[in-house]
């Protein structure tokens, strides 16, 4: 199971993230049982000008650098947003033990939502799955950033 500190520090990333202007999602890689945490990052898309630095992409990209390996067997993943299909398919490829992720994403994930990514038999690789871990508190990080985005985006075109 996931330990609180493993959900503070990826919560924290996420703040991170919001204060940057980026979608404030956190993402922490930690070995499964005895949870020695060797990754961790939040949302870059926007610094880096690029739609592949997700939070997750880049924490297994650290991760694999860190340990010198392409696969992450023996290792958990908490992010605090259900993951899109992008990073739902690197997280197989990487072969992670445990996704634990906090809110759930009606619109863009693909875990438990739409293209569901773990369930087809093409999936090579299924990890155990929990979701909802601390869902509130993820998800009104992300209504917060996303109603001021919106409350911003409006005075600009009235101005």
């Amino acid at each position: 199971m996931m330990d609180d500190i493993i959900f503070k520090i990826a919560f924290q990333l996420a703040q991170e993230a919001y204060k940057a202007d980026e979608v404030p999602v956190g993402a922490v890689i930690f070995k499964t049982g005895t949870h020695e945490i060797v990754a961790q990052a939040r949302n870059r898309t926007e610094e880096t000008h690029s739609p592949l630095a997700h939070a997750e992409l880049l924490a297994i990209d650290e991760a694999c650098r860190r340990l010198g390996q392409k696969r992450l067997v023996g290792y958990s993943l908490f992010v605090t947003l259900e993951p899109c299909a992008m990073c739902a398919g690197a997280i197989a490829w990487a072969r992670l033990d445990n996704l634990f992720f906090g809110a759930y994403d009606p619109k863009s994930g693909a875990v438990e939502q739409g293209a569901s990514v773990f369930v087809h038999p093409q999936t090579h690789h299924k990890p155990h799955i929990q979701g909802g871990i601390e869902a509130e508190r993820c998800g009104n990080l992300l209504s917060d950033f996303f109603q001021k985005k919106r409350s911003r985006q409006n005075q600009s075109t009235i101005g």
